[in-house]
């Protein structure tokens, strides 16, 4: 997909409206997915959490108590600008750390994490298996892996109607209030695209993760997926 190759600027044109459409377009779902992700986690001292973009995850994780210090990475300046004033305004920024890194490319020593999350961004890796990998190696033996991402329900009715739904009007939502054209299709293609359930723990284990399972919501719009190294 064209749009993975310039996924930085992407984010960068869309990080204004960014956090509203998710809560809007998701109504407001996406905050009960994280809250449950999170909730799967073990307490750990520290956690790296990729693909952070507005750091609602580090965030989220942090309230839960589930690790001591986050480092979070993005390849969106603007992104991470927005997750850093919100990190400010709970004063946790002794507690996260918002950096810069390619998901393909991670400057960290291996083993340097109890704990790797990622939030709706591995789709977006302009390599996948680059970028698992790389969450792969910088993990501590034993350590946490933890994924949310999109998928598509099982049951076929509904399906019929998330299809209509992520295919015609939350593009149209996305580009009104983004004013972007061509984002939110290529969200909505993304999700179609990419790997979920077991195929995506098949990848995990293949990689080299260890029990790694999934666990739908919301009658699988989306997943929750988990491993160890």
């Amino acid at each position: 997909m064209q749009e993975k190759h310039d996924i930085g600027n992407l984010f960068n044109r869309i990080a204004d409206t960014y956090d509203t459409l998710n809560h809007l377009l998701s109504f407001n779902m996406d905050r009960y997915w994280r809250k449950k992700a999170v909730k799967r986690l073990q307490p750990c001292n520290t956690l790296l959490d990729v693909a952070t973009g507005t750091a609602d995850l580090s965030i989220e994780i942090l309230r839960q108590n589930k690790a001591r210090h986050i480092i979070g990475t993005d390849i969106s300046h603007a992104m991470m600008q927005k997750g850093i004033q919100k990190i400010n305004r709970r004063k946790y920024a002794d507690r996260i750390s918002l950096l810069y890194a390619d998901a393909s490319q991670l400057s960290f020593e291996d083993g340097s994490f109890d704990a790797v999350t990622c939030a709706y961004g591995v789709r977006n890796f302009s390599d996948c298996q680059k970028g698992l990998k790389e969450m792969y190696r910088v993990l501590k033996d034993g350590g946490q892996l933890l994924i949310l991402e999109f998928s598509y329900p099982d049951n076929a009715c509904i399906r019929k109607l998330y299809n209509c739904y992520f295919t015609r009007i939350l593009p149209y939502i996305g580009r009104k209030i983004s004013k972007d054209k061509t984002a939110y299709s290529y969200f909505c293609q993304s999700v179609k695209e990419f790997i979920w359930g077991q195929d995506m723990t098949q990848t995990l284990e293949h990689i080299g993760f260890k029990s790694a399972k999934y666990h739908p919501l919301t009658f699988g719009i989306t997943t929750i997926y988990t491993a160890t190294k």
